[in-house]
């Protein structure tokens, strides 16, 4: 594992640690950490919080985003998509898609290179969380 996609491991395991879901994200320029998140939706309260839009918002404005790499330790849902579509960035590595398969050909569909990793550790702290948590979850991704 990359040492981006560890940052945003990291980050999964502190929304965890805050008894919220296990989902983080880096945002990379030039080979550098800029921004990072996790899931803060039950912390916060917040339906909008999602790991890859908090990593965007701890970026802050950045002068363009075209030369970005957004690292999400699961494929990203379309809002999380949208806004990576939104603000131009060409590339997202995943580290699965195994526990929720998300927005990937809606991000192929407008030019981004979707990298999955297939991580077991990304897997596995979903995996198990989903298991413990299937309501708050199924929340999550708006399943009834």
């Amino acid at each position: 594992m990359d040492k981006f996609m560890e940052a945003a491991l990291e980050e999964a395991q502190k929304g965890l640690n805050e008894g919220g879901i296990p989902i983080g994200s880096a945002l990379v320029k030039n080979g550098k950490v800029v921004g990072k998140g996790h899931n803060m939706r039950i912390q916060e309260n917040d339906p909008m919080a999602h790991a890859e839009i908090v990593c965007l918002r701890d970026a802050g404005r950045i002068e363009t985003y075209g030369d970005t790499i957004l690292y999400s330790t699961l494929m990203p849902c379309y809002l999380c998509a949208g806004a990576a579509v939104q603000f131009g960035i060409k590339k997202v590595i995943v580290g699965e898609a195994e526990n929720f398969t998300g927005a990937l050909e809606f991000m192929e569909e407008h030019d981004i290179e979707v990298i999955n990793l297939n991580d077991s550790k990304c897997k596995g702290i979903m995996q198990k969380f989903i298991q413990e948590n299937k309501e708050i979850w199924f929340e999550d991704i708006g399943k009834e």
